[in-house]
């Protein structure tokens, strides 16, 4: 397969999961401060240092207000990890893939992006930032649908879920770790009904509450809730289950030439093993014993491991 077609599917992929997964960050966050008591206007501060653009947010932006952080994060133009422009960058690669996505896939994909067009502070505000983020979650599910019936199961197709679940498998580090960053007002405040709340909620933007309560009862435990997000091999969005679908789509790449002077596949295999090592080799008690926040920043650092290593044995191209 052409290296320029590999790298099209495999962005248009991460860059579709990292636009839904920004606005599954946002409404976490939103969801976390609805179930808190009254924050401070730096309450949606958390958001910057988990996803490490503080920096570049504070460039731009004098404050961490609500308004600020959700115009970073949804339509800066110069934010490249912004949902808007994250769409942007999956339609382009979509564009030059024409022959090889369906006619759907492209329609609803180029809609989605002439859409984004439109979007503005005010609009954000008139729609709620539940409406919109619930409406926009949809519009995901909608093109995770077509592109599930429709593309054909090929190397091609391979390459685009790597980047789907290398992406997920990231997100969903990030995500608990919002959780992690959200001060509570009092630290006798941990495990009381607003950390639990909190922590619902966080279940609920990540579509896991009712497969959570089917599983675990109506009870909200910590531990239950990382074991749900992080180990459960059969939660499609967990990370064990993401890095499961990432291994199969590996092994099935392998045979496939690596051109150049290029890190040998042995070294991309050794860095997906060390990612499942990470999340099968431990149990949620370890890790909240040894530190969640240390643990998560581990499955971020490998997920960037392996996305360097695929780069350079098969994505780059002149």
């Amino acid at each position: 397969m052409l290296r320029r077609i590999a790298n099209h599917l495999f962005w248009a992929a991460r860059n579709l999961e990292r636009a839904e997964w920004r606005a599954r960050l946002v409404n976490v966050n939103y969801h976390l401060l609805v179930e808190s008591p009254p924050q401070n206007p730096q309450a949606w501060a958390p958001l910057l240092a988990i996803t490490g653009e503080r920096e570049v947010f504070e460039e731009r932006y004098t404050s961490a207000d609500e308004t600020s952080v959700l115009t970073f994060y949804t339509l800066d133009d110069e934010n490249p990890s912004s949902i808007r422009s994250c769409i942007r960058a999956a339609r382009e690669s979509a564009r030059a893939l024409r022959h090889r996505i369906s006619s759907e896939l492209w329609l609803e994909l180029n809609t989605l992006y002439l859409d984004s067009l439109s979007w503005s502070p005010a609009s954000l505000e008139a729609s709620g930032i539940y409406t919109f983020f619930t409406e926009l979650g949809g519009r995901f599910y909608r093109i995770a649908g077509i592109t599930s019936d429709t593309l054909t199961r090929d190397p091609g197709y391979d390459f685009f879920m790597i980047g789907k679940m290398l992406e997920r498998t990231e997100s969903v580090a990030r995500l608990l770790d919002v959780k992690y960053h959200f001060l509570l007002p009092r630290a006798e405040d941990l495990g009381g009904s607003v950390d639990l709340l909190q922590w619902a909620a966080l279940l609920r933007s990540a579509s896991a509450l009712e497969a959570y309560r089917r599983v675990y009862g109506n009870a909200i435990e910590v531990e239950r809730v990382v074991e749900m997000l992080l180990f459960d091999e059969s939660f499609p969005r967990s990370a064990r289950f993401s890095m499961n679908r990432l291994e199969a789509s590996l092994e099935r790449i392998a045979a496939l030439p690596a051109n150049g002077n290029h890190q040998p596949p042995e070294a991309r295999a050794l860095a997906s093993a060390k990612l499942a090592n990470l999340l099968k080799s431990i149990s949620v008690s370890e890790v909240i014993a040894g530190g969640l926040h240390e643990y998560l920043l581990q499955i971020e650092d490998e997920c960037t491991n392996i996305g360097e290593l695929l780069s350079a044995e098969y994505l780059r191209f002149e």
